[in-house]
């Protein structure tokens, strides 16, 4: 699933997307990382495969032990993202 995922992910590479409360960023695709807009921080392929196993997500505490976890939530639970399948 993650390599579907992830090209959905390479695919809306610069557009904006929204926070819980709202905060707007895009990223950037650079091989098997994200560039996150509004930190310094970077997201693996491997986080977001990780992050898999908890969708579909009502808050981002299952994602607390990984990387950039309202980054995470708000790209995995997008419509862009998830389509229909979580």
């Amino acid at each position: 699933m993650i390599e579907v995922v992830w090209e959905r992910i390479k695919n809306c590479d610069g557009q904006v997307f929204r926070q819980v409360r709202g905060g707007e960023f895009t990223y950037h695709v650079r091989g098997n990382l994200i560039d996150l807009s509004r930190t310094k921080r970077h997201v693996s392929k491997k986080t977001f495969e990780h992050a898999l196993e908890y969708v579909p997500l009502e808050n981002t505490m299952p994602l607390q032990n990984l990387q950039a976890p309202s980054y995470l939530f708000a790209i995995l639970m997008d419509d862009r993202i998830r389509k229909n399948d979580w």
